[in-house]
């Protein structure tokens, strides 16, 4: 009788160890829970727990942040939040090898299309052709990299005034005696976004003239600067 009062109460006493331990376990990690709460932002329990706190689900209803710049997707996943379409591009010139054209031209997103501005240096003085190419690669010295003008249209090269043109036509631009262009339109078939976007295309600056009718590149000599057409932080000072 002796013998099985204390075996009773071996397991009795077991029992009740047990219980505390996972009390303990319990109220920590409640306590971690908790305290995540507390913090600013989406907050978890360590990966390293081995609480579940599934039963206390709704403690945490509500506890993620709406204006995160992330979300969490269904696998627990982030994913950035989809921001607005660019409204302002820029396009570094470089020189091609054996020139020395350098300056900066903004593509910004106007009512009427997209205005065009800029200030590029180290031409000859006169008119130069100008143009948007298909590739936004100026790997090549040369600037040949960038292909041809940028056409998804098919049409023939021609004015930027033209009813068919390139959407890379954008004429000519004129340096000054200091070999200076300054420059400002507004241009219809020029895009942001769609089949006609320049966003990832290249920028070319010839060294003669775009006569506007030869075929297929207005015949205007060699490329002297070149850049790709990038997206522009919207705060950037324009020219």
């Amino acid at each position: 009788m002796v013998r099985g009062g204390a075996s009773l109460f071996r397991m009795v006493n077991t029992t009740t160890h047990n219980l505390l331990k996972i009390s303990l376990i319990l109220l920590l990690g409640l306590g971690s829970a908790l305290a995540a709460k507390e913090r600013p932002g989406p907050q978890s329990i360590p990966r390293h727990s081995k609480v579940d706190l599934s039963a206390l689900g709704a403690l945490f209803k509500g506890s993620s942040d709406d204006n995160t710049a992330e979300k969490a997707d269904s696998h627990g996943h982030h994913k950035a939040t989809p921001t607005e379409e660019p409204t302002l591009l820029i396009a570094v010139i470089q020189p091609t090898e054996d020139y020395t054209a350098s300056g900066i031209v903004f593509f910004e997103s106007v009512e009427d299309g997209v205005k065009v501005s800029g200030r590029i240096e180290n031409l000859a003085p006169g008119d130069h052709g100008f143009h948007v190419h298909e590739f936004g690669d100026i790997s090549a010295a040369d600037g040949t990299s960038a292909g041809g003008h940028f056409n998804p249209g098919g049409d023939p090269h021609a004015s930027r005034q033209s009813e068919h043109r390139h959407v890379g036509d954008l004429g000519n631009i004129t340096a000054d005696e200091d070999g200076v262009a300054e420059f400002s339109f507004v241009d219809s078939e020029l895009a942001m976004d769609g089949s006609s976007s320049i966003i990832g295309r290249g920028l070319i600056v010839h060294r003669d003239a775009d006569d506007l009718t030869s075929q297929p590149t207005g015949a205007a000599g060699p490329r002297v600067g070149m850049a790709v057409i990038g997206v522009a932080d919207p705060d950037t000072e324009r020219l």
